[in-house]
């Protein structure tokens, strides 16, 4: 009876832990996959630090002022966006970029499928 009460009291502390936990922590992403997604990416971006294509490099991009990749020409639109880029921000962009941000230079439609969006996010995640 001991050893019930004992994962009882467990599961309990895990269920408190695990509520108070931000979303992006248990984000469902799988980065593998995600990486296999990000090749579509990759006609505009890179994965490389410093190295800019037609955008900017998507290295180290959870985290960072958005607009701040340096010698990078951003659109006046996204110079104004003045967010920081989070899991959760990306997440509300990847579908459509141009919902979110007006007048980007980003023509790319989005990332249609909720899951690709969660992987690409757990990618992006691993350049650091």
């Amino acid at each position: 009876m001991r050893g019930c009460s004992t994962a009882v009291v467990f599961v309990g502390s895990l269920s408190i832990w695990l509520a108070g936990l931000s979303p992006g922590v248990l984000a469902a992403g799988d980065a593998a996959h995600g990486a296999q997604v990000f090749k579509q990416c990759l006609i505009c971006h890179t994965n490389e630090a410093g190295k800019n294509k037609i955008g900017p490099s998507l290295f180290g991009i959870i985290g960072r002022p958005s607009a701040s990749v340096p010698n990078f020409n951003y659109s006046p639109a996204m110079k104004a966006f003045n967010k920081v880029w989070t899991d959760e921000l990306l997440k509300e962009y990847e579908p459509d970029p141009q919902k979110m941000v007006p007048g980007t230079k980003m023509s790319f439609p989005g990332l249609k499928n909720p899951q690709d969006v969660d992987d690409v996010i757990a990618y992006l995640n691993t350049l650091k």
